[in-house]
């Protein structure tokens, strides 16, 4: 059998670095059935531990709410602030964070049985979070009546029939309450895009069924006239051929209208270097790639090229100064193509606003290097009481949270080849793509 402690000494307070270090060099010289019984034990072990990382950030958050009365200050910017705090230490965006936060409330308050199973490590974060999530539109007491029913299933119960047996409790308590979500969930519609593997990109859109069941039957009606008219192209291709038509109004799916920023070095774009470009808003892409986005723009007489230099065999660009309190446009699109995405370590959401590193107020001047790239919510967050921000060397900031955690956030490296030290600094292009 596993021994949970397999040698480590238990003590009265978790000492989680000697923990990591002990499973790091643990001996794996087992029999079958020893791995299995202990793949199975480190599964409770890590539910164990998520469920202990809930609590501790209520407990932070109540030790915040205890502060912010003495001062007073909202719950609600409490909240925000302990969810960043949150999101930091776990190495999750603050959206997670608030997510994570919301879910360890929820269990404290609403749902003992699920919070026990996780505890116990009977449940995994996941499977707690949805019964959280299915159960969101019920009253308090229907949440609790709905836990208890659930409570002796919840480790037997696959993800789906977890899913579909909170739905069935929830709407046989409140079917109300059910009907009117599924109503309120309309509101909530929306498209979004996010990277895909080999320079492809998933475009979701999140609309009520009849809609995307219409949407999709239109395509394939699509598709199969093109097929049954010769056309070689899969169905697959044909329907999303068709969406991009449809969508843009372009003649052709590869005609593309609108603007798009690619950097790339001046070797990998005017010689057959193959040092990856990077696309804004999605990431490297290999230098053969740019270099055909780069010619179809220019065949439609839609391509400007935006010279931005660097200096020698360095990944970072060079500095732009104002004496205005506001970004410029210019320095804005520097500090947007430098940075990619918020700069918050882990968030990962577009950017919204450009904003001082240290405040106008505090001193801060209008600089590349004391300039950076946040969502909302990050924008947001910095400006709670006992968050630091400084600037350091390369567009990098050091970010230091109210309980003087420190984390640095380093900008994307851009597209560069060190180069021999005769040769001049590298050309930096950015491409736009527009109507």
């Amino acid at each position: 059998m596993f021994d949970y402690n397999d040698g480590v000494e238990m003590r009265t307070e978790l000492d989680p670095a000697t923990l990591v270090a002990r499973l790091v060099e643990f001996d794996l010289s087992r029999s079958s059935s020893e791995l299995v019984e202990l793949i199975a034990g480190l599964e409770r072990l890590k539910n164990a531990a998520a469920a202990l990382q809930a609590r501790a950030s209520i407990q932070l958050r109540r030790l915040r709410e205890g502060e912010a009365a003495e001062e007073g200050r909202t719950v609600r910017t409490v909240a925000r602030s302990v969810a960043a705090e949150v999101a930091l230490a776990r190495r999750e965006s603050p959206h997670k964070g608030a997510q994570l936060l919301g879910l360890a409330a929820v269990l404290a308050s609403e749902m003992p049985f699920t919070e026990a199973a996780f505890a116990a490590g009977e449940i995994s974060e996941w499977r707690a979070t949805l019964v959280a999530r299915e159960t969101a539109c019920l009253s308090r007491e229907d949440r609790v009546a709905l836990d208890a029913e659930l409570s002796c299933r919840l480790p037997a119960l696959s993800n789906r029939q977890l899913v579909a047996e909170a739905r069935r409790v929830a709407y046989t308590l409140d079917p109300h309450s059910v009907v009117a979500r599924i109503a309120h969930a309309e509101s909530d519609r929306r498209v979004t895009i996010r990277p895909a593997p080999d320079c492809m990109a998933h475009l979701s859109a999140l609309l009520p069924v009849a809609q995307a069941v219409a949407v999709h039957a239109a395509l394939i009606g699509a598709a199969d006239g093109a097929r049954a008219t010769g056309d070689i192209r899969t169905r697959g291709q044909i329907m999303a051929d068709t969406l991009v038509q449809r969508v843009t109004g372009q003649a052709s799916a590869d005609a593309v209208g609108v603007e798009v920023q690619l950097v790339i070095t001046d070797e990998a774009l005017l010689k057959d270097s193959n040092t990856p470009a990077r696309l804004v808003g999605y990431g490297p892409i290999p230098a053969r790639l740019a270099r055909r986005l780069a010619a179809a723009a220019g065949s439609h007489e839609r391509l400007w090229l935006r010279r931005l230099y660097s200096p020698p065999g360095e990944g970072r660009l060079v500095a732009m100064e104002s004496t205005r309190r506001l970004f410029p446009s210019g320095l804005k699109r520097l500090i947007a193509i430098r940075d990619d995405v918020c700069r918050t370590p882990w968030c990962g959401a577009p950017i919204r606003h450009t904003d001082h590193v240290v405040p106008v107020r505090a001193g801060g001047r209008t600089t590349v290097d004391n300039g950076q790239g946040l969502c909302e919510r990050c924008n947001q967050v910095k400006e709670a009481p006992g968050w630091q921000s400084k600037p350091g060397g390369d567009g990098e900031v050091a970010i230091r949270t109210p309980t003087g955690h420190e984390y640095v956030s380093r900008p994307a490296e851009l597209p560069h080849r060190p180069p021999p030290q005769c040769l001049p600094s590298p050309l930096y292009v950015d491409l736009r793509f527009a109507a």
